[in-house]
């Protein structure tokens, strides 16, 4: 039989770091890293990426297997991470994901499939939404798939041009929602919460310190590496608001508060995301332990 991957999930700055390690000594295993974030080399300090010294001997996988100027395409995660995961089990260990990312989770435990992409159609899509806007293209979806386009949202352009890449590319209608899929493996997965107010506080706290442990020394330094060029890596929380500091539009103090409610507001769509999918168990971040999650393996 194949064993149960064990998943540790919840929104950021909950606390899964820590639980992850305690859950891991006990069950025997490996940590296979669902942040999309984390997956970049040189993004650490504004990731909380947990640091070679810091895994208590634990083996940690899909950390630091991304340059900035990379994009962390969910299909190449999906090959990646799956691929992994069997490699611990044929070694007769337990694989465990921890992370926040929840399209991530779910690529890797459940059989989602990717629709077809054409990079030329989605340049000359994306070109032409230059010039005539995002209200004009969100028309176009809504005209072509009516049921395709109510699922997306009218002012976000990267979903609306993926529907309509899919929509060319193939004649069909895009997958723009999604819903529990057959698994591909069986997994245990669990959700760590906090109440809303103690969270916000915990990441303001988080970004504070980012700040103070030399973050903009780390923007700047992965600036030299592409990271400007990076699709994703760029529109990093922290990352983005720093870059904008750095080209004067905004003041590092306001990179700060913005950083911060940028990352309070993600936090709530991941608890949204999350909140979809009625096999997670939720426990309370404070009182958690890996004797009480050892109960439901």
């Amino acid at each position: 039989m194949t064993p149960k991957v064990i998943v540790v999930l919840g929104a950021t700055a909950v606390g899964k770091t820590a639980l992850s390690l305690e859950l891991a000594h006990a069950l025997d295993a490996e940590i296979v890293n669902a942040d999309s974030m984390q997956l970049y080399r040189g993004m650490d300090i504004g990731t909380a990426k947990i640091l070679s010294d810091q895994r208590q001997g634990i083996a940690h996988h899909m950390f630091d297997v991304l340059d900035v100027n990379e994009s962390a395409a969910v299909s190449d995660y999906q090959v990646a991470a799956r691929s992994v995961i069997d490699e611990i089990h044929n070694r007769g260990k337990r694989a465990m994901l921890v992370g926040g990312s929840g399209l991530f989770i779910q690529s890797v435990l459940e059989d989602l499939q990717f629709q077809a992409s054409d990079p030329e159609v989605r340049l000359a899509l994306s070109e032409e939404a230059e010039r005539i806007g995002t209200a004009a293209m969100y028309e176009r979806l809504l005209e072509l798939e009516p049921q395709a386009g109510v699922k997306v949202l009218p002012n976000n352009l990267r979903r609306i041009i993926r529907a309509l890449e899919v929509l060319e590319i193939t004649g069909k209608t895009p997958q723009t929602s999604l819903s529990k899929l057959p698994d591909v493996y069986p997994s245990v997965r669990v959700g760590l919460r906090r109440p809303r107010p103690e969270l916000g506080e915990r990441i303001a706290q988080r970004v504070n310190a980012m700040w103070a442990e030399g973050f903009v020394d780390e923007v700047t330094y992965l600036e030299t590496l592409g990271l400007r060029d990076g699709v994703t890596a760029s529109k990093a929380l922290g990352y983005a608001q720093v870059l904008e500091a750095l080209d004067g539009a905004i003041s590092m103090d306001q990179a700060v508060e913005d950083t911060i409610a940028a990352t309070r507001r993600f936090a709530k769509r991941q608890d949204s995301w999350f909140g979809r999918d009625d096999s997670i168990v939720w426990l309370d971040a404070v009182s958690a332990s890996a004797q009480t999650i050892l109960s439901l393996v």
